[in-house]
């Protein structure tokens, strides 16, 4: 029975650990997608700004510079790409599919230019991430049962940009709907003429919104490269923009529910690395390819139509021209 708790709460830290990424990107789409932008971009963004980050680590030696450097090149990549879907109303899906393609490919040659080893950059060491904040009395505590295992494995013992991840959904929560700011961007997302009317900016709220996704972006991609690995690996994201995105409409464009759904991709994908090399019981060992196909086959089925009528902004993908 011991086994089987410490087991559940092992999988419980891991499924925190996978779920940051998604979650920072998840809010940082819903930022966009709010004010009307449909933001495929997210998986890009991310790469980028794990590649500089890891970058900036190598040269700097200090973690928060690195996080500054992964955010600035989200922020840039973001305001492209509203300068693309805003400024020249361009096609939005294009858009960030073009950045996704564009960074996959740029973060490969200029590692290589750069480092020599093979589209990677250097380890970088425990001084130059962000390591494990371990909370007062953790150690003390972990000898009672059950809260002791809790307290200390699950509550405590990530790193800042963990915290930060999961104080991302409510304060999202609060910007959206409890804000002069939340309650514009809401409704330029569903109808862009009347905030227009009403003499507030549509393209100024817009660029706004992006930037905002941008700095979540930058903050889910330094994590992947400087706080839960130690250095940038060729195409790292794996796709977790677009679950990302899977997770928010999942969660009908609504911080928590959307958060919901990144925890358990996020748990899928903890489970699935605890399954690698186990064998089941008249199964036999599971193969390895299926079970990291396991998260990507989860959003399938999702989108697939067991999600509920999941109602978007309604002037999302479409391009406001005012009226002269």
């Amino acid at each position: 029975m011991e086994d089987v708790f410490t087991l559940v709460i092992l999988t419980l830290d891991a499924t925190l650990r996978v779920s940051t990424p998604l979650i920072l990107a998840a809010m940082a789409g819903l930022f966009s997608e709010r004010s009307g932008i449909i933001d495929i971009g997210l998986e890009g963004k991310m790469l980028a700004a794990a590649f500089i980050a890891a970058c900036a680590g190598t040269v700097t030696g200090s973690e928060w510079l690195a996080l500054g450097a992964g955010i600035i090149v989200s922020v840039m990549l973001a305001l492209l790409h509203g300068f693309a879907c805003i400024t020249h109303n361009g096609n939005q899906v294009v858009s960030g599919v073009a950045i996704n393609i564009l960074v996959s490919g740029l973060t490969v040659v200029l590692g290589v230019a750069w480092f020599a080893q093979g589209g990677q950059t250097p380890g970088l060491g425990p001084e130059s991430r962000f390591m494990p904040i371990t909370f007062p009395g953790a150690e003390t505590l972990s000898g009672i049962p059950l809260v002791g295992p809790i307290y200390k494995e699950v509550i405590s013992g990530h790193n800042l940009l963990v915290y930060v991840a999961l104080l991302a959904v409510p304060l999202t929560w609060w910007v959206v709907n409890r804000t002069r700011f939340g309650l514009r961007l809401r409704a330029v997302g569903e109808n862009p003429q009347a905030v227009d009317t009403a003499g507030i900016s549509v393209p100024f709220l817009r660029y706004r919104a992006v930037a905002i996704c941008g700095l979540l972006c930058g903050i889910a991609g330094t994590y992947l490269a400087i706080a839960q690995n130690a250095a940038f690996t060729r195409d790292m994201t794996a796709g977790q923009g677009y679950i990302a995105l899977a997770a928010m409409i999942f969660g009908k464009w609504r911080p928590f529910p959307a958060m919901g759904a990144c925890l358990m991709f996020g748990l899928l994908d903890a489970v699935a690395i605890r399954l690698q090399g186990v064998e089941i019981a008249g199964v036999g060992e599971v193969p390895v390819q299926l079970i990291q196909a396991l998260p990507y086959i989860l959003t399938v089925v999702l989108l697939a139509g067991f999600i509920g009528k999941a109602v978007a902004p309604k002037a999302i993908g479409e391009p406001y021209v005012k009226e002269r």
